[in-house]
């Protein structure tokens, strides 16, 4: 019961704070047997948030045990479906042992229900696909060997995408893969048990790989980013999916420059910096590098929005007087409470759990003693508190869009040429890379 109410409680958070959550395959994890969920791990209690969002059955998490330090938090934290495990990077938590932990997993997948395991077993936010442990498929095997391969236990690998994880209103994508069986390896387990436990962690990473881009360290990550910033720049449907398909295009073509050209690796570098010294000398967003310069168009685009602005702004000012101490709030809080970037989207979630209520419950009361409003007025305002924080942070953020606008018309008008030599050099980056 507990745990249904905080899935619906945390999906609602989820979705305000993350503007796109798009799961793909969800059929996948449509099994009637026992499942282990295995994902990656950027953005700590959040991933397993968003499992929990993609999964409509009750699910099983394996919890470091140092989240278990009292008898208080290991009440609370079981009853949320949350299981300890001593990992050797944290030492052992007094009253927690690995044996029960383990013997607690093989009962509950014997019992038909779903285990979720990150192999990494640290979170670090990150694209690299880090080490996996083996202890994933160690509790896979020795389920079925107890059940004789008749378990049907299916091993469902997530890969979890952040566009940026820490920021509000981001997109996420959560991509399932088809899953596998671990009944192949049995006869190796009864044999050499640590030795199939390594040959079945190796397909799961092998899995894993299909539905994440990952990089093998920070320089390369760095430079697939700023290289997807000026291929997305172009691009008109800009959805979480589509972010992921083109990432991988690209990481796949930087791959073979890499191993059949190399020499234009260093060609690849120079015409990206001459790109983001360009950008940020003539302070323009690299959305509107490539773009045709049409009067006419962009003379009815502003006129619309001027007219939008001067119709939306008393909603934004509303916006504002009702949730703007609170959002700074929670801004400011965040990095006190953790140090640790991935932490900020979970911490943020919960912080504004608490703080936004306590907030709305001031303002409704004092509205309502201040205006003394009828009860239609106390529902619709109370609806407008959180509606018109969301509406208050999408208008700055188009203020914004509109002032890069102008700033790309006036440098048509002043700096024509610096625009054609920075579109010059996109597309020779572009062809680069293409070719």
């Amino acid at each position: 019961m507990i745990y249904r109410i905080l899935r619906l409680i945390v999906g609602l958070g989820i979705k305000i704070y993350y503007k796109e959550v798009t799961v793909k395959n969800t059929r996948a994890l449509e099994h009637d047997g026992p499942m282990i969920i295995i994902a990656n791990h950027p953005n700590t209690l959040m991933d397993a948030w968003m499992i929990g969002y993609a999964c409509s059955k009750p699910i099983y998490f394996m919890a470091k045990s140092t989240f278990f330090n009292s008898p208080l938090k290991r009440k609370i934290l079981k009853s949320l479906n949350m299981i300890p495990i001593n990992r050797q990077v944290d030492g052992k938590i007094k009253g927690i042992n690995n044996t029960d932990s383990f013997e607690a997993c093989y009962q509950l997948l014997e019992e038909g229900k779903t285990l979720v395991v990150f192999p990494e077993g640290t979170s670090i936010p990150e694209r690299k696909l880090r080490e996996l442990k083996s202890g994933t498929a160690r509790i896979a095997l020795e389920a079925e060997a107890r059940n004789n391969g008749n378990l049907k236990l299916k091993i469902v690998p997530i890969g979890l995408f952040y566009s940026q994880a820490e920021k509000f209103r981001s997109s996420v994508l959560i991509s399932i893969e088809n899953g596998l069986f671990a009944t192949d390896f049995l006869t190796e387990y009864s044999q050499n048990a640590s030795l199939a436990a390594k040959k079945l962690t190796k397909v799961f990473r092998l899995h894993l790989e299909r539905v994440l881009i990952s990089t093998e360290n920070k320089a390369q990550e760095e430079l697939l980013h700023k290289i997807f910033a000026v291929f997305w720049a172009r691009k008109r449907d800009k959805v979480v999916a589509e972010e992921v398909k083109l990432m991988k295009e690209i990481q796949t073509k930087l791959e073979e420059i890499q191993l059949l050209k190399p020499y234009l690796m260093n060609e690849i570098q120079d015409l990206l910096q001459v790109i983001e010294w360009q950008t940020r000398k003539l302070a323009i967003h690299t959305d509107f590098i490539h773009r045709r310069f049409r009067s006419r168009l962009y003379l009815i685009q502003l006129s619309l929005s001027i007219f939008f602005l001067l119709v939306g702004f008393p909603f934004f000012v509303f916006g504002i007087i009702n949730n703007f101490i609170q959002y700074k709030l929670v801004d400011f809080l965040v990095p006190r409470l953790t140090k640790f970037v991935e932490y900020y989207a979970a911490v943020g979630v919960l912080l504004s759990f608490i703080i936004y209520p306590l907030f709305y419950s001031g303002l409704f009361y004092g509205a309502d003693k201040l205006f003394h409003m009828p009860f239609y007025m106390d529902v619709i305002y109370c609806v407008s508190l959180p509606l018109s924080g969301l509406y208050a942070y999408n208008f700055a953020r188009y203020l914004k869009r509109i002032g890069y606008k102008w700033k790309y018309i006036f440098l048509i008008f002043n700096q024509r040429e610096a625009i054609k030599e920075l579109q010059r050099v996109q597309s020779a980056l572009l062809q680069l890379i293409n070719d």
